[in-house]
């Protein structure tokens, strides 16, 4: 039997090797900041000059990193909002949900109330040159200045740690953190931190298509029925990031992930037999243009479903297609970090987003309804009974705010036959999670939650007496709608987003009501002044969402 050898002959010609980075990004046009030059020098080694970093460099790097990206945003990011202020074409409530994002963005730059209450799992990525060392453990390092950030400022912990398959501890410091670190470059040790929210991590999918999908008509068909998917839970508008291709499924939603934040705009414009990733122009904007005509807009009707479009086209095997979908949400929270021979250096964020607001305040949103919440639940459904979806309301008075775990430990007592306690039946109910309470302020950043995650809940809770009044951010499932038909209940829809905003004129009171153990997911007794939304689900079974096919 011929079998084939082990070893192919070394003898054989193969052509020169060309290497072409996947990812051939140019030249980095950022402005940078320094931070320090402690903890930087240049050593000879072998004859080399060697760019020496020391772990405290690292450390101090990450902690001003993630410390200012929960209260200052990208120059580019805020003239997006003011030019849905200034475009004609933008619906009354494009333009009434940037205004309130501005005024957001304005008071998170004080320093104290983070832009948004979900501050976000800590996701680090670096890349080191070859002339670079380092005292060792640097994802230690890095991740040791993320949590000093989440320590140090008033950011809320999110991050839980699984004791067993079903139980959990919340961590109570944001760790873990997400560190990778790549060998690329030369002289440099470069990053990008990235605090990445739940709402929007949530937004990402793969879709495991055919090759039959890569025709024009065929593919945006596809990416339409896919960008509906997205829904507006996530705080849009949004940065829009969209994938075709990758030689793996995991590459893929790596790429959309850096294409949300703008990573990857220098990359190419066309293609090459050499298989390099590239950026289609032509494809954004015919995107960005389907995705305006949607109607969503930003959250409740109009234009605005997104701020922009990045589309990157990926080298792939042959038999597969790999499409990613992802978003950056209105808390658009990455910056890029560099240590060079000069020192340590931090992206420039815009510290005066006031210049973006309009000299005038505008009149935004329409006719607004005033709501008194301390009558009686029999007389708030009465009141909202009388007005149509879409309605914009201004409510004063007292919430009661609980989230996932909360509604978990109120189902066990109905599975019990326990009923209720009457704080969920005599209240609106606000899904939300605060962060820290700065001293002297009576709320930390307490934005809506996802309203989605408690929809399963919703018709066990209104058959017992509760949840008649739900507020919080994004389109909910039909089985929401049914229920509110059945039992009269209402869900109200508030401006995701904008939680420092929520927090400094809003929220004039915060108590623990029960289950102080749970931490930000403990149910707490909130009084509001003028607090935002608008009616999405009433009870007659109308839905909002439903009419821009998101229901």
């Amino acid at each position: 039997m011929n079998a084939p050898t082990a070893f192919p002959d070394q003898q054989k010609p193969v052509p020169p090797y060309k290497h072409t980075p996947l990812f051939p990004l140019g030249p980095d046009t950022t402005p940078y900041k320094k931070i320090t030059a402690e903890g930087v020098r240049v050593a000879k080694v072998l004859g080399k000059d060697m760019l020496v970093v020391s772990r405290e460099a690292l450390r101090a790097l990450s902690e001003a990193a993630f410390g200012e990206i929960n209260h200052y945003l990208r120059p580019g990011h805020l003239q997006q909002l003011r030019n849905i202020l200034d475009d004609a074409e933008a619906s009354a409530n494009d333009k009434f949900v940037a205004l309130d994002f501005l005024k957001n963005a304005n008071i998170a730059a004080g320093g104290i109330l983070p832009m948004c209450q979900d501050t976000g799992t800590a996701i680090i990525m670096g890349k080191k040159g070859y002339n670079v060392l380092s005292d060792g453990e640097d994802e230690a390092a890095l991740s040791e200045g993320a949590r000093d950030a989440y320590l140090r400022r008033n950011l809320r912990y999110s991050q839980v740690a699984p004791l067993s398959m079903y139980e959990e501890k919340n961590t109570a410091n944001n760790m873990p953190a997400q560190c990778e670190i790549y060998a690329e470059g030369e002289d440099a040790y470069k990053f990008m931190f990235m605090a990445k929210g739940g709402g929007s991590a949530n937004k990402s999918f793969l879709f495991q298509a055919t090759p039959s999908v890569l025709t024009k008509d065929r593919l945006l068909a596809f990416l339409k029925e896919k960008v509906l998917t997205l829904g507006t839970a996530a705080c849009p508008p949004y940065h829009l990031a969209i994938v075709i291709g990758g030689t793996s499924a995991e590459l893929c939603m790596k790429t959309v992930k850096l294409a949300s934040a703008r990573y990857l705009d220098a990359l190419p414009t066309h293609g090459s037999p050499d298989g390099n990733a590239f950026r289609d122009l032509e494809m954004e904007q015919e995107i960005q243009k389907m995705t305006q005509s949607l109607g969503v807009g930003a959250q409740f009707g109009g234009k605005y479903f997104c701020h922009d479009v990045r589309v990157i086209r990926l080298p792939r095997h042959g038999a597969s297609l790999p499409i990613g979908l992802g978003v950056s949400c209105s808390a658009d929270r990455q910056v890029l970090g560099k240590i060079t021979k000069d020192g340590v250096y931090l992206e420039e964020l815009e510290h005066n987003p006031a210049q973006y607001l309009p000299a005038v305040e505008q009149a935004l949103g329409g006719d607004v309804v005033k709501l008194d919440l301390n009558q009686p639940m029999k007389d708030i459904l009465a009141a909202l009974s009388k007005n149509p979806i879409k309605t914009r309301l201004s409510l004063t008075g007292t919430m009661i705010v609980a989230r996932d775990s909360a509604h978990a430990k109120l189902r066990e007592r109905l599975e019990k036959g326990e009923p209720l306690p009457d704080y969920f039946k005599n209240h609106p109910i606000y899904y939300a999670g605060p962060a820290k309470t700065p001293e002297g302020y009576a709320s930390g950043a307490f934005g809506p939650t996802t309203a989605g995650r408690m929809d399963s809940f919703v018709d066990q809770f209104q058959a017992a007496g509760g949840s008649m009044v739900m507020l919080a951010k994004g389109n909910r499932a039909a089985v929401v709608r049914e229920s509110c038909k059945k039992h009269g209940g209402f869900y109200l829809g508030s401006i995701g987003g904008a939680a420092a905003n929520l927090a400094e004129h809003c929220i004039k009171k915060v108590e623990v009501v029960e289950y102080p153990e749970l931490g930000m997911e403990a149910i707490w007794r909130i009084e509001v002044v003028d607090f935002p939304a608008f009616i999405i689900i009433d009870d007659k079974g109308n839905d909002f969402f439903k009419e821009l096919n998101l229901g």
